[in-house]
């Protein structure tokens, strides 16, 4: 399916942020801002507001109309994940100040929550990829597929704007590479 696929993409690149992420995370000293600034916003935007608001706008209301329940089951479970990520993304936010300025407890708060989000976010993705879009595959006709590729199209152009997808690409790219 082309929804699914285009998930199953958006993953590849939020990986490449979070392997960029640890590496920041691992320096043991004052947190490179820019750097993180970039992560940070990646994750706020790309990997939550774009990549996540496709899922529980548009596939997780579509699976429940299929008869998944929002309140038990993957979807649930894939709903409290959403929330954790973003509890730990406020968290590096609010330590990064302290951390950038190499604040021992800052930075010790910042490579703690990058940690767990990297760990949070790999297993959420392992479940989505493996279990949650398969099964979504099996159960969406070829049209709800299209309508949910068009939804996704109008996500990113109506809500992110034109150009920020591949804006964030690009720098998911520069922060796997260490740039």
């Amino acid at each position: 399916m082309d929804a699914t696929e285009a998930l199953r993409r958006e993953h590849r690149v939020i990986e490449r942020v979070l392997a960029g992420l640890e590496r920041i995370a691992a320096a043991g000293q004052a947190v490179d801002r820019q750097r993180a600034e970039k992560a940070l916003e990646i994750l706020r935007n790309f990997a939550d507001r774009c990549h996540h608001g496709k899922e529980e706008r548009q596939l997780f209301r579509l699976m429940e109309q299929h008869g998944m329940s929002h309140n038990a089951g993957p979807l649930a479970v894939m709903l409290h994940e959403h929330d954790e990520g973003r509890r730990h993304v406020r968290a590096m936010s609010e330590a990064l100040p302290g951390a950038s300025s190499g604040d021992a407890a800052a930075v010790k708060t910042f490579a703690e929550h990058a940690r767990a989000y990297a760990a949070l976010l790999r297993a959420h993705i392992d479940k989505e990829d493996r279990v949650l879009y398969p099964m979504a595959e099996r159960m969406l006709s070829q049209d709800e597929d299209q309508q949910l590729v068009a939804a996704f199209d109008a996500i990113e152009r109506e809500e992110m704007g034109e150009g920020a997808h591949e804006q964030y690409h690009r720098w998911a790219h520069e922060l796997a590479e260490g740039a």
